[in-house]
Order: structure tokens, then C-alpha cells, then sequence
């Protein structure tokens, strides 16, 4: 093979010969924002893949959380026999796995036999958002922040107790709480650690407002590059608890007596360059962050199925629990669904509406384009919130899933920055999901029914 003039993937060669790595993961992003793909050996990947890529089943992008294949789907079904994509690897996301050794990941890009990029693929999506806001002049700087439930259980021994009665590291809220967090630190540590170690930048870690929740802070980046962080922190922290013995749950509602855990998405845009900060102007926020807030305030509401994309989604958004109820923004408020935060160049836009659980290329796209929405039409956000937005009468995000697919069943403005192919294939999805959960028998209703009806 000749030499590679891409350094991370050179670089990659060079371990593989010098046999510090014996496995490539070759990877990328389903419906739902979990890592799918292949281990290739080192040898199989240097003689083939590193040039030529490989292939996975196009279903991978038409199947729900139980890996069911869903019908109704036009990128393929049983009719069209479930044909292969081809994984394009992307050898600027290659990054050792540090608690893995031998191992290294690459994020990879979808696309047909004839080379056509696949439409519904979340990293293409997000990836044709940033285009269109880079032939406007502007790049878009984001961040994620993460919340989640350590358990001192197994995967496999919490699906014996049937998820119910699980034990928590910790046993009363831990908000900041030093001493308490130490009970977790041998696992949370480690990610941090191991985090860094990978190469994605780790700022800081925190009890949060649960027992036994916690929240680690990446640095910011492009949207792309932190869609990819992203992901890699949440699945490698849960390959983390688990050769420890533990498990991390990102629901977005783990327990409906708990806080919820969330994914608050910040953003600001900067010029072409990404040099200059497009937010702050002569001391105040300039006219493109108010469009930008105006825009993702007037669509949270028909989009927030890219934030919200489960049933459990909708259980998070309960009052006096710091999720938001509410389209309302506000300078450092948490009790609004958007938040002004940050002075100067690092003044930006806090949506507080995602949870854990939200796939994090389809929440940032919807980021973008709803900003960028804003920004077209010109329009204003109403203003600043004062006071407790639990109790204001303001519009309400949506409750259910259900009311949710309502609202972009009608969104003119998702067919748009989306364009027809997305659209139909997510709105889909979310169909899928809510007949998934019609159908079901839950727990509350037998413990509500079993005896009393």
C-alpha cells in the first residue's frame, strides 16, 4: 500500500506496523446516535479497508432500539432485499480507544454503490447543515453537555431485577457534592482519564441532581467534530463502567421520582475562518444571535422530535426538576428552555430542551438549520423572560411523542432544510416508535390493573 498523505490515518499505519495496534472499529452513527460498523484486524485493514473502506447491511438505518427491522422505509426493506452501503472511513476522526489497548476507531460516512452520499444518514445530515451555513459566511462552534445515571449493577443483572429496584453509586442528591462524587470516582475518574487520553478534551465532571447522576463537560468544537466526541464519550463511558462492573444509563426519565438527565446543546456561529465571534457586538448580543435564538424558538416546538426522539423523552419535562416546560429564553435562567450564557467571544445559545437520549448529528442539525431559519426570515426573539417560567403562561414544549410527530407532520420548514428524503425517512421513525409503544403493555398498567379493574 503506498504511503498515506493523511496523518492521522499514517499514523495509524505506523502503530499497526510497529504492532502497537491489532484492531481497527470502523464505525458510524444510527437512527438512534449509537455507534454501529465493524472490528476489522490489523492486517485486513491495511491490505483493504484503509484504501477501499467496507460494507455494512443498509438496514442499520431502518431498524428501531431493538434492532427490528421497521417496514415503510424507501432507503430499503425485504422488497428491495436489504442491499449493503458502503462505510467510507474519515481518517480525521481516527483516535486510539485508551481503555481498549490494541485498538483504534474510525468514524466513517455512508454512501451507495455509485459513490451518492446516503441522505438519512445523521453524520450527512448534520454535515449538509454546516454547508449551508458555510455558503452563508458562517461556521458554527457547539458543545454538548451530558448527563447520566452510574449504577452499581451490571447490564445483565439489571435486566434480571427488570430494571426495577437498581442500586445507585450514591444515595442522595450530589449536585456538586465533592465527597459524594468520590464514591464514584473510580469509575468516573476513568472516563475523564480515559477521555483524554483518546484525545477528546475533558473539562470537568460533577455530581448532578440525582443519586448517583453525574455530568462530564468535553471542550467545544465544530459541530462536527463535537457530534463525533459526542458519541464517542457516551459509548466509550459505558464500555468503561462496564469492565468495571458498573452501568450507565443516558435515559432522558431513568425514574419517574429522579431528575432527568439531559443534553444541553450550546452554539454560536463565527465568520468562514471560524476567528471571529458573530454573537457579540459592541458589548450586547448582535442581530445574527438574536435571529439565531428567534429561529430555534419559533421551531422547538415542531422539530423537538430531533431533540425528544423517544416515548421516555416527553417524561423528562416535568416543572421544578430543571428541565424545561417552556419556549422561553432568558439571560442564565435555568427554568427556560433556551439560555443566553457566556461574555463576549463566548457568548452563546443554551438549549436546554434535549435529553441524554437524543442523537446528537440530528439535535445539532436541527440546531443549525432552525438558526439559520432565524436568521433567512429575519426574525426577533420575543423578550427576555423574568421570573419563574414553571408558572408562566408561555408555550409550552410538547408533552407526548405523539404530539410531537403531529408538529412536524405539518412543518413546511423541516421539508426545506431538510429536504424530502430526511424528512419522510425520520418522520417515519417516529411513527415506528410511537406504534412500537401502542402496543406495548407496561408496568403501570398491570400494577395499576392487575387486581383493581
Amino acid at each position: 500500500m503506498a504511503p498515506s498523505k493523511d496523518p492521522k490515518l499514517a499514523r495509524l499505519l505506523a502503530d499497526i506496523a510497529d504492532g502497537k495496534i491489532h484492531t481497527v472499529v470502523l464505525a458510524f452513527p444510527d437512527m438512534q446516535g449509537r455507534w454501529m460498523g465493524k472490528r476489522a484486524t490489523a492486517r485486513h485493514f491495511v491490505d483493504t479497508v484503509a484504501a477501499h473502506g467496507t460494507h455494512a447491511c443498509a438496514y442499520l438505518l431502518t431498524v428501531d432500539m431493538e434492532m427490528d427491522p421497521v417496514p415503510g422505509y424507501e432507503l430499503t426493506s425485504w422488497e428491495r432485499g436489504y442491499q449493503d452501503f458502503h462505510l467510507v472511513p474519515d481518517f480525521s476522526t481516527t483516535r486510539p480507544l485508551a481503555w481498549s489497548p490494541g485498538t483504534s476507531l474510525v468514524v466513517c460516512d455512508l454512501v451507495d454503490e455509485g459513490g451518492a452520499p446516503i441522505e438519512a444518514a445523521p453524520r450527512t445530515i448534520l454535515k449538509r447543515q454546516i454547508e449551508r451555513a458555510a455558503k452563508a459566511g458562517f461556521s458554527v462552534k457547539m458543545a454538548s453537555e451530558l448527563e447520566f445515571y452510574l449504577l452499581r449493577e451490571t447490564y445483565e443483572s439489571a435486566q434480571k431485577k427488570a430494571f426495577h429496584n437498581l442500586e445507585h453509586f450514591g444515595s442522595y442528591i450530589e449536585d456538586y457534592h465533592i465527597f459524594q462524587g468520590a464514591k464514584e470516582e473510580p469509575v468516573v475518574g476513568d472516563i475523564r482519564n480515559l477521555m483524554e487520553a483518546s484525545g477528546i478534551p475533558v473539562e470537568t465532571s460533577k455530581g448532578e441532581w440525582g443519586p448517583g447522576q453525574h455530568e462530564i463537560n468535553l471542550g467545544y468544537s465544530t459541530a462536527l467534530q463535537m457530534a463525533d466526541w459526542h458519541t464517542f464519550y457516551k459509548h466509550g463511558a459505558k464500555e468503561i463502567a462496564m469492565a468495571k462492573g458498573a452501568a450507565i444509563t443516558f435515559m432522558a426519565k431513568f425514574d419517574s421520582r429522579l431528575a432527568g438527565s439531559s443534553c444541553h446543546i450550546h452554539a454560536s456561529l463565527w465568520d468562514a475562518a471560524g476567528r471571529r465571534p458573530l454573537f457579540p457586538e459592541g458589548g450586547k448580543p448582535s442581530r445574527l444571535f438574536r435571529h439565531f435564538l428567534a429561529g430555534q424558538m419559533s421551531l422547538a416546538r415542531e422539530w423537538s422530535y430531533f431533540y425528544a426522539p423517544t416515548i421516555n423523552s416527553y417524561k423528562r419535562y416535568q416543572s421544578a426538576t430543571f428541565a424545561p416546560t417552556r419556549i422561553a429564553w432568558a439571560r442564565d435562567n435555568r427554568t427556560c428552555g433556551f439560555r443566553a450564557v457566556g461574555q463576549g467571544p463566548s457568548l452563546r445559545i443554551e438549549n436546554r430542551i434535549p435529553g441524554a437520549d437524543a442523537n446528537p448529528y440530528l439535535a445539532f442539525a436541527a440546531t443549525i438549520a432552525a438558526g439559520l431559519y432565524g436568521i433567512e426570515n429575519k426574525l426577533e426573539p420575543p423578550p427576555a423572560f423574568e421570573g419563574n417560567a414553571y408558572e408562566a403562561k408561555v408555550t409550552p414544549v410538547p408533552r407526548t411523542l405523539n404530539e410531537a410527530i403531529g408538529l412536524l407532520e405539518t412543518s413546511k420548514a423541516a421539508r426545506e432544510a431538510f429536504g424530502e428524503t430526511v424528512f419522510k425517512h425520520y418522520l417515519h421513525t417516529a411513527r415506528a416508535e410511537q406504534a412500537a409503544f401502542d402496543r406495548a403493555v407496561t408496568c403501570w398498567e398491570r400494577e395499576r390493573n392487575f387486581e383493581r379493574i
